[in-house]
């Protein structure tokens, strides 16, 4: 994956934010009514968002059957033997979005950054999508927080602010909890109350929420 140029950050924290801004940094919710199963009641992290389009990582859907121990193991990162010798075995493998579900994409805490691979890029919050991450994980250097992806949402230019102008997608500054929670399930009713929202009144309409 390129590097995503850094676009500017967003103030904006209302449910759709004005137009012009972008949302790198923060979290966007899927509103009930979302028509794509992919993104249905999904929480995602958004890590870039320009007039050249937008970049984030679902981190509210597990990746089914996979464990990160055995994912190392196929991707050559450790040998098989060194599988039960993990100083770490508890990061979350997500399914990060539709797009390149071939490749990893890390989320994590700031403690780690390695030159021309990894993109800070909010509070503390740096995406990286080499090798190296996962090594420095496997032998006990990596991050403190980090979650795993496969894949990635993709946005065209101006397809998301369409998508939000259209009642797609609320939006909730982002917390290392959200992101890096255990519990992703609980992930969007949390998103939601974060705006004062209930579940159980909330409108299929974001202007009327």
């Amino acid at each position: 994956m390129a590097t995503p140029r850094k676009p500017r950050r967003s103030s904006a924290k209302s449910a759709k934010p004005p137009v012009g801004a972008y949302l790198d940094g923060q979290m966007l919710i899927a509103m009930p009514a979302m028509g794509d199963e992919r993104f249905s009641r999904s929480v995602i992290y958004v890590c870039a968002h320009s007039t050249e389009g937008a970049m984030g990582i679902i981190v509210n859907q597990p990746a089914a059957n996979i464990k990160f121990p055995d994912l190392l193991v196929q991707l050559e990162v450790i040998p098989a033997a060194e599988r039960i010798e993990l100083p770490s075995q508890d990061v979350k493998i997500l399914k990060g979005g539709p797009v390149e579900t071939g490749r990893g994409f890390v989320l994590h805490s700031a403690d780690f950054f390695i030159e021309n691979s990894t993109l800070p890029i909010n509070q503390g919050i740096c995406l990286t999508a080499t090798l190296d991450i996962l090594k420095a994980i496997a032998n006990g250097s990596g991050p403190h927080d980090a979650i795993l992806a496969l894949g990635y949402a993709g946005w065209a230019p101006g397809q998301l602010e369409q998508e939000i102008q259209e009642n797609g997608w609320l939006h909730c500054d982002a917390d290392p909890e959200l992101i890096f929670g255990a519990d992703t399930e609980a992930k969007y009713n949390k998103a939601l109350r974060k705006i004062g929202i209930d579940l159980g009144q909330l409108s299929s309409q974001a202007g009327h929420a």
